[in-house]
C-alpha cells in the first residue's frame, strides 16, 4: 500500500527549492551559483538545478539578469501577497463589514475565475453568488466605497489596493449586520478546518528533524497563511493559531538564511 503524507506536502524538487528561495529573498534576485548551492543543501545536483532554471525562464517564471535570476512580475505579486500574509496590516474594528456586489454581466469564464482569485486574495468570502463580504478591519489603499475614485488620498502607506478586475465589476458598500457577527463569520469561513490544519503544520514543523522536512513544511505554512481570513479577534475561536504559525515560519526563514550563508 502506498504511504500518503497526512499533511499533503508537495514534493521537494529543484523548481520548488529555487522558487521558495527567491520568494524569500528581498529583492527576489540571486546569482545562479547561490541557487545551485541552495539545491545542494537538499541533495539536488547542480545540473538538475540549472535545468530547472532554464525551464522556469522558458515558462516566464524567472527572468535572467546580470548573471542571475529574478522573479517575474506575476511571481513578484505572489511574493508581495506572501509578505503581507506574514505581517498583515489590520486596524481596530468598529463592527462594520465590507460588501462587494457583482454588477458586471456576461463575464467570460476566465474573467470570472480571475475575479474569484482576486477576491480570495482580498480575504473576501461569498455569502451568495455575486455577493462578497468581510469585516472591515484590513488596511487597504482605497476604501471600498471609493474604489472607483483615483483621487482618493485617505490611504495609509504600504497597504493593498483593490485590483482593477474587482473595482471594475462591483458596487461597494459598508454594512453592519443585525445578527451575531461571530455566527456570520463562522458561516463564511470554515474556521475549525483552518485552525486544525494550522495546528497540524505547526506540530509537524516542531517535530521535523531535517532541514528538508522543515523546508517543505515552511512552504506549506506560507501557503496556508495566504488563506487566513484575518478576522478581528472577537470573531475568532479561542486559541487561534495564526500568530503561532507565523512565528514558526519566521524561525525557519532565519534558520535557512543562516544555513545558506554558511554554505556559500
Amino acid at each position: 500500500m502506498k504511504n500518503e503524507d497526512p499533511l499533503g506536502l508537495r514534493p521537494l524538487t529543484a523548481r520548488s527549492v529555487v522558487l521558495s528561495t527567491l520568494l524569500g529573498a528581498h529583492p527576489p534576485h540571486l546569482k545562479a551559483r547561490h541557487l545551485v548551492r541552495a539545491g545542494e543543501l537538499f541533495g539536488i545536483s547542480e545540473g538538475t538545478v540549472r535545468v530547472a532554471l532554464s525551464r522556469m525562464v522558458a515558462a516566464g517564471d524567472l527572468l535572467q539578469e546580470d548573471g542571475g535570476y529574478r522573479l517575474s512580475g506575476r511571481l513578484r505579486e505572489r511574493q508581495a501577497r506572501q509578505d503581507a500574509s506574514r505581517a498583515p496590516l489590520t486596524r481596530g474594528w468598529d463592527g462594520s463589514w465590507e460588501v462587494a456586489i457583482v454588477t458586471a454581466e456576461r463575464r467570460p469564464a476566465a474573467e470570472r475565475a480571475a475575479f474569484r482569485d482576486a477576491m480570495a486574495a482580498l480575504r473576501m468570502a461569498e455569502i451568495r453568488e455575486g455577493v462578497w463580504m468581510r469585516p472591515d478591519n484590513l488596511v487597504r489603499d482605497t476604501p471600498l466605497q471609493n474604489a472607483h475614485d483615483p483621487e482618493d488620498a485617505g490611504t495609509p502607506p504600504g497597504s493593498t489596493a483593490h485590483p482593477a478586475i474587482v473595482a471594475g465589476q462591483c458596487t461597494f458598500l459598508r454594512a453592519v449586520p443585525e445578527g451575531d457577527p461571530a455566527v456570520l463569520a463562522a458561516s463564511l469561513w470554515d474556521l475549525p478546518a483552518w485552525a486544525g490544519r494550522a495546528r497540524a503544520l505547526r506540530a509537524g514543523f516542531d517535530s521535523a528533524s531535517s532541514v528538508a522536512g522543515r523546508f517543505a513544511l515552511a512552504a506549506a505554512i506560507l501557503r496556508h497563511l495566504l488563506t487566513d481570513p484575518l478576522l478581528p479577534p472577537g470573531l475568532l475561536p479561542g486559541d487561534w493559531p495564526g500568530a503561532g504559525l507565523r512565528h514558526r515560519y519566521d524561525l525557519f526563514e532565519a534558520e535557512f538564511g543562516a544555513l545558506l550563508r554558511d554554505h556559500l
